[in-house]
């Protein structure tokens, strides 16, 4: 009886998770196609006993799982209650319900973090229970079949990955190596300004060209923008797919209902992404090819061969070595990750910082004075400086509390049965961590709606204070975003370059539209345009 009872109750999660291989195991026919929700006795009370039910029929709950909102409909269970913005309906779901929620989109179950305490939990002592990633479409299209480092499953291919990004391609000395490249591109930046200045300028624009060519640069040694050509058609390619990506990088609804793989809607999405793996490959093959095409050269010539400083180069020089692991598609993935992740999430966070300092000219009056006063008037801001400047460094740490670029973390999958704050998490069970809500949070933050940079001032503030993980920008445990050094750099760089070099002013009297759009990095729902005018440090500067 026990084990009857196991095999129908025990494992209800992760018996009708989608995904090729999640680990689960065998499962009996009537588990693949059952459909499982969860109805709370009592929805107003947050931590009352609910029963599971199977095609109606009751069964006791033998273990302590988290509380879930009522009503989880038949096939759809919670996806009726999501609405955009997701984190901001999340973050109301769990006001209500608690920060720990056990939630069903479609056929899959799925644990809803809104709590420091919680998350500390998850990348704590769970981290290498949730290291794992939900097996979605756009892992298998977008991450060459869930090889490309951010769809990997936990394991020694993906440890490999991550060894070669944050030892060799984002490493310390790498970063030193190519801090010309980003220092140059802001010279660029800041004449591209001062051609436009007194006029109305899309910062977007401007900031996505910028960090286009400094990605690229790392990566394939190339850039793109500038006011003296006409983008390229490959230029113009590469951003269509960078925004493409990031619309089809987000769950979907096949993820969560399997049965419309049988539909229309399944093949109108999968020709999405097959199309976008299509461009993305020709693209980065060709910048490949040129590689490769190069080193033929020089080795014919008889020249050194090529510094291994870009990402395609370090990635060329492991296949010479190792031809069967580093395959292209390796290399592909590896590049694609790096391009999309380290171009769009900067801008973002960059437009998010300028929006707030346009309605904030206090704020933006006390760092230009920091800058002034630290750096000097006379010669350009350099990253070396930015250490030295703690409030620049509070106004970028107060923007990407406020503004996450992923304000709901790339979503985690357990590998086993776990327990978080004293409930029973299944395997097989998606993790979502809120970001968002965390850092919006009035009980955890003073004046939490308030752009407030001096709160970092304090350095506990940013650390936490023991409440856990209060603070996840670039998310936390062994799965974190290895590309926060190179991220800081950048948008510190930047954003004092603008500040030191320019006064800006909004446009017209009213302030800056502060809307959210839709997509992965919550991108303003309108782009920022504003106007700036020269300070007299740009006779130095120039």
């Amino acid at each position: 009886m026990t084990e009857r009872r196991r095999a129908d109750d025990g494992d209800w999660a992760s018996a009708n998770t989608q995904g090729e291989d999640s680990g689960s195991g065998a499962r009996t026919e009537k588990e693949k196609i059952g459909v499982w929700w969860w109805l709370r006795s009592d929805g107003v009370q947050r931590n009352d006993k609910g029963s599971l039910v199977w095609f109606g029929r009751r069964t006791k709950d033998i273990q302590n799982r988290p509380p879930s909102p009522f009503p989880a409909l038949p096939f759809l269970g919670h996806l009726h209650l999501l609405k955009p913005p997701l984190h901001r309906t999340l973050a109301k779901i769990s006001h209500k319900y608690g920060p720990i929620l056990l939630l069903r989109f479609g056929s899959r179950p799925v644990l809803l973090i809104s709590s420091p305490s919680a998350a500390l939990q998850c990348f704590s002592q769970n981290d290498i229970v949730f290291a794992n990633r939900p097996r979605l479409l756009a892992g298998k299209h977008l991450g060459y079949d869930f090889s490309a480092v951010v769809w990997a499953s936990y394991g020694d291919h993906w440890r490999n990955l991550r060894r070669l990004l944050s030892l060799h391609l984002l490493s310390s000395a790498n970063l030193q190596s190519l801090s010309s490249v980003r220092a140059d591109e802001v010279h660029s930046l800041i004449l591209r300004l001062c051609k436009n200045s007194n006029q109305v300028v899309n910062v977007r624009t401007l900031l996505f060209e910028f960090m286009l060519n400094v990605m690229m640069r790392m990566i394939g040694g190339k850039r793109y923008f500038d006011d003296n050509t006409t983008p390229s058609e490959e230029s113009l390619n590469f951003q269509e797919i960078i925004a493409e990506t990031f619309k089809l990088a987000t769950a979907n609804l096949m993820d969560y209902l399997p049965i419309l793989k049988w539909t229309g809607i399944s093949r109108k999405i999968e020709k999405r992404y097959i199309n976008l793996r299509k461009k993305r490959d020709k693209l980065v093959q060709n910048l490949i090819e040129e590689h490769r095409k190069e080193k033929q050269q020089a080795m014919s010539n008889n020249k050194s061969p090529l510094k291994k400083t870009t990402m395609i180069e370090v990635m060329l020089s492991l296949q010479e070595s190792d031809p069967d692991y580093y395959t292209d598609e390796i290399i592909i993935g590896q590049m694609m990750v790096m391009l999309s992740a380290g171009t769009d999430t900067s801008v973002g966070t960059m437009e998010w910082a300028m929006s707030l300092l346009l309605n904030h000219p206090d704020v933006l009056g006390k760092a230009q004075e920091e800058i002034d006063e630290i750096v000097g008037k006379k010669r350009h801001i350099e990253e070396s400086d930015l250490e030295k400047l703690p409030y620049l460094q509070c106004v970028i740490k107060e923007t990407m509390r406020m503004y996450p670029a992923g304000p709901l973390l790339v979503p985690h999958e357990s590998s086993a049965d776990c327990t978080v704050g004293g409930y029973h998490i299944p395997r097989g069970t998606m993790l979502m961590v809120n970001a968002w809500a965390i850092h919006n949070d009035a009980g955890l933050w003073e004046e939490a709606a308030v752009f407030k940079p001096e709160r970092f001032l304090a350095a506990a503030a940013a650390e936490g204070d023991g409440t856990g993980l209060k603070y996840m920008v670039f998310g936390a445990g062994r799965r974190g975003c290895p590309g926060e050094g190179l991220a800081m750099k950048v948008v510190g760089l930047v954003l004092g370059s603008l500040i030191q070099c320019f006064e800006w002013e909004r446009i017209g009297e009213e302030m800056v539209d502060m809307g959210e759009g839709t997509g992965l990095s919550m991108p303003k729902a309108c782009p920022l345009q504003a106007k700036c005018s020269p300070r007299p440090i740009l006779h130095y500067v120039m």
